[in-house]
C-alpha cells in the first residue's frame, strides 16, 4: 500500500508496479491537492545539484516513456535561464561547464541569439541565455490524475479515493493494517507512507519531532493570451542565484556574499518563473516562507498583497508581450521539506516506511528516486 497520491506516492506506486507486485494507492481526497497540483509543472533537473540532477534526468525518461504511451501533458519545450548582468551570465558559464562534465545537454546563448530566439524578452534585461533541450513540462492539475488512469490501466494499481487514513499498524503476522476514517480496512505486506504536508492524522508525534518544515509558496496565473508565445520554462537573475545547480560553481558563494542580507526578495525567498499553460494563460511566481509543522496551517489562507506586485512588477521589466497581462487567479502552494537532509525517510516498522518531505524536487525527481527507492526496498537493502 502507498498512503497519499500525490506526485511521489504515485510514481512510489507506480515503481512498485513495474517490479510485478500488487499495489494499492490511497488518496484521503477525491484527487490530489496539495503542492503536486499547485506548482508549475516545471521539470527543470538543470535546477538540481549532481545527485539530485540524476534523479530528475531519470524521471526525464520516465515520463516521457510515459507520454509515448499515454498522453499525461508531458511537452519537451526545453528549459531557459536568462541572466540580467554579468554575474548572472558568468554563473551561466560556469553551470554550462560543469553540464559538460556531467554529459548533460544545454547551449549557452549569446544576447544577439537570446534575442533572436525569443523576441519578447526586454533588451534591457536579456544579457545572456542558457538552455537545456531535454526538459519539459507538464499540466499539474491535469497530470496527475491522467497518471492515475494510466497506472490504473498498464500497471493495475488499484486506486481508493477519499480514504482519510488515521490508523497503520505493523501486525505479528508481518503484515500491515491500516483504517481510514470511514472505517473501511485494508491489509498489505508492507505500507510505504507518503503523505506530503498531512501530520495530524498518522504518527504526528514523529513528524512534530522531525524537523520537518512547510514552505508557502505564493502563484498567480493570468488570464489567457496567444498561445506559444514563450514555450518551455522560464528561469530568471533571481532563480540562477537561489538554485541549487548554480551552489557548485565556483563564483556562486562570492556573488552571494555581495547580495544585500534583508531585500524584499531575500525576505520573501522570491525567484521570478515564468510558464506558458496550455489554455495560454502565464504562470507567474513565485515566493517562499518557512513554517514549522505546527505552526504552518495557521497560514493557510494568508495571502500577500507585495509579494503579488513585486512579481508583477519583476515581470514587467523582464518580458513584453502583444497583450497587456491581467491576473486571473491567485493561490498558495504548501510543500513539506527537511531540514537535515535531502528529504525525511523512517521506519516504523519493518513493513511500515515513512518517506516525505521531498521539498520543491517533488515535481521533478519523483520518478526517478522512487524507482531507485523500490529497488533497494526490493533487495532490502533500506
Amino acid at each position: 500500500m502507498v498512503i497519499g497520491a500525490g506526485v511521489l506516492g504515485s510514481f512510489m506506486a507506480y515503481n512498485a508496479a513495474k517490479k510485478g507486485l500488487s499495489v494499492l494507492l490511497l488518496e484521503r481526497n477525491l484527487k490530489p491537492i496539495g503542492a503536486t497540483i499547485q506548482n508549475f509543472g516545471q521539470v527543470v533537473p538543470s535546477g538540481f545539484g549532481a545527485n539530485w540532477q540524476r534523479y530528475g534526468r531519470e524521471s526525464l525518461d520516465i515520463y516521457k516513456a510515459i507520454q509515448e504511451e499515454f498522453d499525461i501533458t508531458v511537452r519537451q519545450n526545453g528549459s531557459l535561464y536568462i541572466a540580467s548582468d554579468d554575474e548572472e551570465q558568468c554563473l551561466l558559464e560556469e553551470l554550462l561547464a560543469i553540464n559538460k562534465i556531467n554529459d548533460y545537454s544545454s547551449q549557452l546563448l549569446s544576447q544577439k541569439e537570446l534575442f533572436k530566439r525569443h523576441p519578447w524578452i526586454k533588451p534591457s534585461y536579456g544579457k545572456a541565455g542558457l538552455f537545456f533541450p531535454q526538459e519539459i513540462t507538464v499540466e499539474p492539475r491535469e497530470m496527475i490524475g491522467r497518471l492515475h488512469t494510466y497506472i490504473a490501466r498498464k500497471w493495475k494499481v488499484d486506486l481508493a479515493y477519499n480514504q482519510n487514513i488515521v490508523a497503520c499498524e505493523a501486525l505479528s503476522s508481518g503484515h500491515v493494517k491500516v483504517q481510514s476514517s470511514s472505517g473501511s480496512v485494508y491489509y498489505a505486506e508492507r505500507a510505504i507512507v507518503c503523505n506530503g504536508a498531512i501530520f495530524e492524522t498518522l504518527y504526528p508525534e514523529l513528524f512534530d519531532q522531525s524537523g520537518i518544515q512547510v514552505s508557502k509558496l505564493q502563484m498567480l496565473k493570468t488570464k489567457p493570451i496567444e498561445k506559444n508565445q514563450i514555450l518551455g520554462s522560464i528561469l530568471t537573475g533571481l532563480t540562477i542565484r537561489r538554485y541549487e545547480a548554480f551552489e557548485e560553481c565556483p563564483s556562486f558563494h562570492t556573488i552571494k556574499a555581495k547580495e544585500p542580507a534583508n531585500s524584499f526578495e531575500r525576505r520573501y525567498g522570491i525567484h521570478i518563473l515564468i510558464k506558458q499553460a496550455q489554455d495560454g494563460g502565464l504562470i507567474l511566481g513565485d515566493s517562499h516562507e518557512y513554517f514549522s509543522v505546527k505552526e504552518f496551517k495557521s497560514h493557510l489562507n494568508e495571502t500577500r498583497e507585495c509579494i503579488d506586485t513585486f512579481v508583477m512588477d519583476k515581470v514587467a521589466d523582464i518580458i513584453e508581450l502583444k497583450e497587456p497581462l491581467e491576473i486571473e487567479s491567485r493561490w498558495n502552494g504548501y510543500y513539506s521539506q527537511s531540514t537535515d537532509s535531502d528529504l525525511f525517510t523512517h521506519k516504523v516498522s519493518e513493513e511500515i516506511h515513512v518517506v516525505t518531505a521531498i521539498g520543491g524536487k517533488g515535481m521533478t525527481a519523483s520518478a526517478g528516486f522512487t524507482q531507485e527507492y523500490i529497488n533497494l526496498l526490493e533487495h532490502g537493502s533500506i
